[in-house]
């Protein structure tokens, strides 16, 4: 394992701003508001040659009084994670606000991380220049604790913030990672409504309380990565914020988790839609499915909350959402109960199983073996007068099942025959639950005289010339026949030679 790091303080002193600085990238959601980070969130830092996990947790506030922003249950929740952050930590980057000042709230939450026994090194950000250095440090040097000014918004001092915290990492004398021989297991991508119970699942799974859960939607803002290992394989689940109808999205703050949340679920390997059972399958709902559909993403329905639901309902319940998701036939659909633990168990084997469909792959041979099996069965339908000739069929080197089928003109295979080649390829193939891309790609292209909407491939006049092509029609005909008395010239003079 890696040397752990971990920013915590008081809200709204720029953590996360100096988290996504130091990894240099943007991890991070950063808002002018308080409390946009609750759940911890972690990245892999490297600096030179050292590497580390930094941990950016939610702001502290150890007062009685909540802040108006935040209800007193969601701070004790947002300190409940800082406190299990700074359990596991080697060392401890205490950040500050150098234009606020120093705080009561900065005061006890010092002394909290004192308690802890671990190294700290205290940051005061929002500091702008070295003209502004010692003013607004002087208060800080009172609690005692090796300090640095910095800002993480305009970058001042940044090279030199890297610099101690290399060296601070160093000093742990921690040993280095080595192989621990666990396999790598899948990442998979909570996405669904806001309160359908995501992060409950996560927690349910895990084993332990890792995420916030509230009753209040919204609760889960930032993509939050949580690593566990089961059965000697290390997965990683991705808690994404709600997504609402783009009509009800107020705020910026929302829209920017929203993007999160589906550029998350394309980039992992298995999306698991979390559909809450007492809603239905709202427009919402089919909305997610249309896009994880046109993305090809390899994903699981998973109807939450059945406890809610009388058992001798259960059934009925379940057969409704499969009428409603008839749309996608081959995706399963699981009804599970995160508080009861229901249904939890199926999830990782189900996504197991639809990873390895994902990595089939079909020799030339087989495909067109089936490809003609599958002609024999039903020819392509007629359309211009003209029926589609499919010469061989092939699989794309991509992370789904991808087969290219090659054929005379590809713009006369309709929508309808695509979907019969590929319930016939997922038939013959057995590949149930991933999703299955079919491309179609002419043989050749036309040549540009042919491409004239009024000649036909003879360079012949077409019917309605004058209407259709006009007289960039006759041009194409013109430069044809001319091409045709060169060519009858070249021919003469050969046979007089």
């Amino acid at each position: 394992m890696l040397p752990i790091v971990a920013l915590v303080g008081r809200p709204n002193v720029g953590k996360s701003t100096l988290f996504n600085r130091l990894l240099r990238k943007s991890r991070a959601i950063t808002h002018d508001m308080p409390g946009v980070t609750r759940d911890r969130i972690y990245g892999e830092c490297q600096m030179n040659d050292v590497k580390f996990d930094l941990v950016d947790t939610g702001g502290m506030v150890l007062e009685s009084e909540a802040t108006p922003e935040l209800s007193k249950d969601f701070e004790d929740e947002i300190f409940e994670q800082a406190r299990e952050a700074i359990e596991e930590a080697n060392a401890i980057i205490f950040v500050v606000d150098g234009k606020e000042g120093l705080t009561p709230l900065d005061q006890q939450a010092a002394e909290y991380v004192r308690r802890s026994g671990k190294p700290v090194m205290m940051l005061v950000n929002k500091v702008d220049g070295s003209e502004f250095s010692a003013a607004m440090t002087s208060d800080f040097h009172i609690m005692g604790l090796d300090l640095l000014p910095v800002s993480a918004a305009h970058g001042y001092n940044l090279s030199e913030v890297r610099k101690r915290v290399r060296q601070f990492v160093v000093e742990l004398n921690l040993p280095e990672e080595v192989d621990d021989g666990i396999e790598r297991g899948l990442r998979l991508t909570m996405l669904g409504r806001p309160n359908a119970g995501k992060s409950s699942i996560i927690n349910a799974i895990i084993g332990q309380d890792r995420l916030i859960v509230s009753d209040v939607a919204g609760t889960t803002r930032d993509s939050i990565d949580v690593t566990f290992e089961k059965k000697n394989k290390r997965y990683t689940f991705v808690d994404t914020a709600g997504v609402r109808r783009r009509a009800n999205i107020q705020d910026h703050l929302e829209k920017i988790s929203v993007i999160r949340a589906l550029k998350n679920s394309k980039r992992s390997d298995v999306t698991i839609l979390t559909i809450d059972i007492t809603l239905g399958v709202g427009r919402q709902d089919k909305r997610l499915i249309e896009f994880l559909a046109k993305e090809k993403t390899p994903f699981i329905v998973v109807v939450n909350k059945a406890d809610l639901v009388p058992r001798n309902e259960t059934n009925q319940a379940l057969d409704a959402f499969r009428r409603e998701l008839r749309i996608i036939p081959h995706v399963p659909i699981v009804m599970t109960s995160a508080q009861k633990g229901v249904g939890i168990g199926k999830l990782l084997p189900m996504a197991e199983a639809m990873r390895k469909e994902c990595e089939i792959r079909i020799g030339t041979g087989i495909l067109n073996r089936s490809l003609q099996a599958v002609l024999e069965k039903q020819q392509p339908p007629v359309v211009k007068r003209k029926r589609p000739k499919f010469f061989y069929v092939t699989q794309a080197d991509e992370p789904i099942p991808t087969f290219v089928f090659f054929c005379n003109d590809h713009t006369l295979v309709k929508s309808a025959y695509a979907r019969y080649l590929e319930n016939q390829f997922r038939k013959m193939l057995g590949i149930k639950t991933a999703p299955v891309n079919v491309v179609f790609r002419s043989s050749h292209e036309k040549k540009d005289w042919e491409k004239g909407r009024g000649i036909s491939a003879l360079g012949k006049r077409g019917p309605g010339r004058e209407r259709i092509g006009g007289a960039k029609t006759r041009r194409h005909e013109t430069k044809y026949k001319s091409l045709k008395r060169k060519r009858r010239r070249e021919t003469e003079e050969k046979k007089d030679k």
